[in-house]
């Protein structure tokens, strides 16, 4: 029997193209001859404060030098550490340190050990980290980790390196210390060398370092979840410069609402090859290779999430807030009027609203805004009467005046003739 029309096997579907890997893709966005840019707690913990943004996703996830970047873009970033801030802080933290910890296991038994005396320096295991590669350091922390819970001794572990995944792609986390306890407890330890002054500092300071504390105790809850009898403790050990001085002080900080909140928003980020499969073909951010243009229009595809707050934690921030500013997006104002105004989402939008061009008189929003535009308008009707009250005013003392002066004019002759002929008496 013949084959008819549409009769017999379908034809094979065309085999899918060889789909590149993850690293391979993102060691081309970030440029081949470029190494990656680390991602650190704190650059997780501005990311979990923004989830939102595609953007940075992507070059955190490539591991792109955001500044380096921003630099060639035309907005360079202009805050940072400067190099004698990061000499302070590396003299501090090997002054909290030296002598096998002796100090910080002092500081640690007295904020976290009740009234147990700390550990002598004998007792207190420091294992050795050392190892080839970010892969290799994981596993000896690892292992180092579980060797001190099973032994039920103390142990300090100095730049343990720790892993986690984030949106598809690996990030690894260096904290300044991890305390083992005798009873399985693991305790983050974070040296800042901003200053403790009375027993409290910089609220600011305190937020910021709790953030990054917790990305780390994230960290090491996956350790955790493969070691019998481990615990992560969510109150983390902040160390500082006591006053003004450069004795440490230690306080207890307790990180289980950061703790959530990070991993709720790490959770919502979108999948990096996901990200990457929706850009353009040809999409690079190689520095060396790329022009300015070029450079612009790879950053344009990939879509922001910018904030006044960004500001403070990336170095992108003032390349978003041009872009932003320049297409009138309310989010330039801040996430709290983003909020308020609801489907209105550009400033022109927002004043066509306010001057009854635009908008649903129904909804609230724009009721609101038209009432404040009207409040508005008297005020400042009311504020041109009174200048224009006050201008009057004046005039009229100034008319009083000259007349005033022009009869002090006319009297002047007979008072100068009265004044001499007295003189002459």
């Amino acid at each position: 029997m013949s084959d008819s029309l549409g009769s017999g096997p379908a034809p094979a579907p065309p085999a899918p193209p060889p789909r590149t890997t993850l690293r391979r893709r993102l060691a081309e966005l970030r440029g081949a001859a470029a190494a990656p840019h680390p991602l650190d707690a704190r650059a997780l913990a501005a990311l979990a404060a923004n989830p939102g943004c595609r953007r940075r996703a992507l070059l955190d996830g490539a591991g792109v030098d955001k500044a380096a970047l921003a630099s060639a873009l035309g907005s360079p970033a202009p805050f940072g550490q400067s190099q004698f801030a990061f000499m302070r802080g590396n003299a501090f933290e090997a002054k909290v340190k030296a002598d096998g910890g002796t100090e910080l296991m002092r500081l640690l038994s007295e904020r976290l050990g009740g009234q147990s005396p700390p550990p002598a320096p004998a007792d207190v295991l420091v294992p050795d980290l050392s190892a080839a590669g970010p892969e290799g350091r994981t596993a000896r922390t690892a292992l180092a980790l579980r060797e001190a819970t099973e032994a039920r001794a103390w142990a300090l572990l100095d730049h343990p390196l720790l892993a986690l995944e984030v949106a598809g792609s690996p990030a690894y986390l260096e904290p300044d210390a991890v305390v083992v306890h005798p009873d399985g407890r693991w305790t983050v330890v974070e040296i800042k060398s901003f200053p403790m002054i009375d027993g409290s500092a910089d609220a600011a300071k305190v937020g910021a370092a709790a953030r990054q504390a917790a990305v780390y105790v994230l960290a090491l809850e996956r350790v955790a979840l493969h070691t019998a009898g481990a615990e992560v403790a969510d109150r983390v050990l902040l160390v500082c410069p006591k006053d003004f001085s450069n004795l440490p002080a230690a306080s207890v900080v307790d990180v289980r609402k950061q703790l959530s909140v990070t991993r709720r928003q790490l959770a919502r980020l979108t999948r990096i090859e996901d990200i990457a499969a929706g850009l353009p073909e040809g999409t690079t951010f190689d520095l060396d290779r790329c022009s300015g243009e070029e450079l612009t229009a790879a950053v344009e595809s990939v879509s922001a999430a910018y904030a006044p707050e960004c500001l403070s934690a990336c170095e992108l921030a003032f390349h978003c807030r041009h872009r932003s500013r320049a297409e009138g997006a309310v989010e330039a104002l801040g996430r709290g009027v983003r909020g308020e105004l609801g489907g209105l989402t550009t400033v022109g939008a927002v004043l066509a609203a306010a001057h009854g061009g635009a908008g649903d008189p129904t909804d609230p929003t724009v009721v609101a805004l038209r009432r404040a535009a009207a409040l508005r308008a008297e005020a400042l009707a009311a504020a041109g009467a009174s200048r224009e009250a006050a201008a009057a005013s004046r005039e009229a003392v100034g008319d009083s005046r000259e007349a005033a002066d022009g009869a002090d004019d006319g009297a002047g002759p007979v008072s100068v003739a009265a004044h001499e002929a007295v003189t002459c008496r």
